[in-house]
This record gives C-alpha cells, sequence and structure tokens, in this order.
C-alpha cells in the first residue's frame, strides 16, 4: 500500500509539473523482492523476542518471530528495516541513525589510485590490487545455465528451476566482486590518510558504441568486450565501499578530474598521445621519463588531488 501510494503521488506530481505523467502500471506478486519498514516498531521490530538475550530475532507483522543470523554486532539506532529475497535466501537490511565512527590512527600518508581492467586499483606507490575477472571465471557455467533456461517451456516448473540456477550464478558473482571491493577498499583506507582517486563516469564509459556514420558497425565488438570487462572489475561498487569505509575511519577522499591522467608525464607535465606506448608502458617523448602507465597515472592523480586540497585550505 505504501508503495502504491507513492507511486499515484508521484503521478499526480508529474501532471502539476507539466509532465508526461506515466499512469503507474501494474506489478505483480513477483515483481518486487524487497519490502520496507520505515521506522522500526512500524509493523517490524529488530530483536524483539523476549527471554532469549543471546538470540537475535526480528517480528514482523503477520509472521511473528523469524530467528537472524547476525554477521556482525548492530551499531546505532535502528531507523528502517527491509527484508530482502535474493533466490532462496532471505536478508534483514537494517539502516541505523547514530552510528558512531571508528577513527583509525593517523599514518601521515597520502595516496593517489588509478583504476583499470588488468588491475582493479593500481596506486601512486606502484602497488597493484588484483582484479579476479569474476564474470569471466563464471562465463562457462553462465553460458550453459542460460543455454538450458532458453529450452525451457514458459511457465513450467523446469523454467523456474532454470532461472533460479542463472539468478544463484549471477547472486555469487555478485557476491564475490563486493567481497573483492571490500578488502581492496579496506587495504587503502588503513593504510593513507589521504586517498585521491578519479572521478569517473562509468554509465558514459559504458555505453554502447554505435560506430561512425559512414560505417555504424565499426568497432562495436571492441566497445562491447570493453563495456564487459569495466562492469565486471566493479568500478562503482568499489568506490561506494571505498567512499563510506574512508567517511567511518575519518579518511579524507578526493575525486580528481580524470582527463589526459594517463598521457601526462609525471616527472615533467608534457602531456601528448604518444607518451602512452602500451597499455602498460609508458615513456615521455620529451624528458625520456619510463615507468609503467597505471602507476605514472596514480602519481599524477595523487599531485592533482593535493593541488585541490591545498586551493581548498587556502580559501
Amino acid at each position: 500500500m505504501r508503495r502504491l501510494d507513492k507511486a499515484f503521488r508521484a503521478f499526480f506530481a508529474r501532471i502539476r509539473e507539466g509532465h508526461v505523467p506515466g499512469f503507474p502500471r501494474f506489478k505483480g506478486r513477483g515483481w518486487f523482492d524487497t519490502v520496507e519498514w520505515p521506522k522500526d516498531g512500524d509493523g517490524c521490530r529488530w530483536d524483539s523476542q523476549p527471554g532469549h538475550p543471546t538470540a537475535t530475532f526480528v517480528r514482523l507483522q503477520g509472521i511473528g518471530h523469524v530467528r537472524a543470523h547476525r554477521h556482525r554486532p548492530v551499531r546505532g539506532r535502528v531507523k528502517t528495516i527491509s527484508i530482502k529475497r535474493e533466490g532462496s535466501r532471505w536478508y534483514v537490511i537494517l539502516s541505523c541513525d547514530d552510528v558512531p565512527a571508528e577513527t583509525l590512527p593517523a599514518t601521515g600518508a597520502a595516496v593517489g589510485v588509478d583504476m583499470g581492467v588488468a588491475s582493479l586499483v593500481t596506486t601512486s606507490d606502484g602497488d597493484p590490487l588484483a582484479n579476479p575477472r569474476h564474470l569471466e571465471a563464471s562465463a562457462g557455467r553462465l553460458a550453459a545455465a542460460q543455454r538450458a533456461l532458453a529450452c525451457k517451456k514458459r511457465g513450467s516448473k523446469r523454467r523456474r528451476k532454470a532461472v533460479a540456477r542463472v539468478a544463484a550464478l549471477h547472486a555469487k558473482v555478485r557476491r564475490q566482486r563486493l567481497d573483492t571491493a571490500h578488502k581492496a577498499a579496506l587495504t587503502l583506507v588503513r593504510g593513507y590518510d589521504v586517498i585521491v582517486h578519479e572521478d569517473l563516469r562509468i554509465a558514459n564509459m559504458t555505453r554502447s558504441a554505435a560506430g561512425a556514420i559512414e560505417r555504424p558497425g565499426r568497432n562495436v565488438a571492441a566497445k562491447s568486450g570493453l563495456n564487459r570487462s569495466i562492469l565486471d572489475a566493479g568500478w562503482g561498487v568499489f568506490l561506494r565501499v571505498l567512499a563510506y569505509k574512508a567517511e567511518s575511519a575519518g579518511r579524507e577522499l578526493i575525486a580528481v578530474d580524470p582527463r589526459n591522467t594517463s598521457r601526462t608525464c609525471s616527472r615533467c607535465g608534457h602531456c601528448a598521445k604518444d607518451n602512452r606506448l602500451t597499455q602498460a608502458e609508458f615513456a615521455c617523448t620529451t624528458c625520456g621519463h619510463t615507468a609503467h602507465a597505471d602507476v605514472n597515472a596514480a602519481t599524477n592523480i595523487l599531485r592533482a588531488g593535493l593541488v585541490l586540497r591545498d586551493a581548498a585550505e587556502a580559501a
């Protein structure tokens, strides 16, 4: 009912503003996998079962008390509670207010990070963090599961099972990618006080290639492969995890313009396309400086971030 009310309020707001209204569409019972209670105690209560001091329960309206496996202590005050279905698994998601920050001791170090496909992250110190390519590793099993799904009759029990198998494989890849992002972000947050990264527009970078007007199909296949590699690396997930870990740990996170960071020499500042020999090699055509291309880019990113920070402090 809350979702229905929200949909119609948005519909009438669009009419008042003169936009294309778009009448709310009917959505069946299989459309949503999440239900949310906007306030703890309003139809749902966290850890409310009396007489069980060591167990954790969530009370759901119309269902009763359901035991939950809590993977870490809940800090702060529970604000909203959501129940999410992912395949055959169910999750309780808590949003909390007044969560105490877990500030880490200062290290006095700053780092620039360059995100890529060969390595998920390369630091200005020259340390690469590997990109496991989880989707590529599961591509064979996913292809087999999707071929089996294509052969099943719509509405049949076997098709539902085949859909569940495909969903389970995608869910595993998503969990693996999230785990990699957490570990990589934690490594950076523990080691550096200031972390500078590229302000990437990932949606624009992974937009489909249409090709040239004269040759509409040119380079489309290559761009599709690059898009798949970028999405498999999970840059967006990594940046989101890094942002909230840095905030919780009291670290400073700076985003800089990524333009020409991979073409500019970190020693003399000369910028040219010919400086980037290959994916991994950088050689300045002016001063002769050579370095790994990603390390050179990370150094430029760090320098740009420190300039921005100094300018903000001066203002």
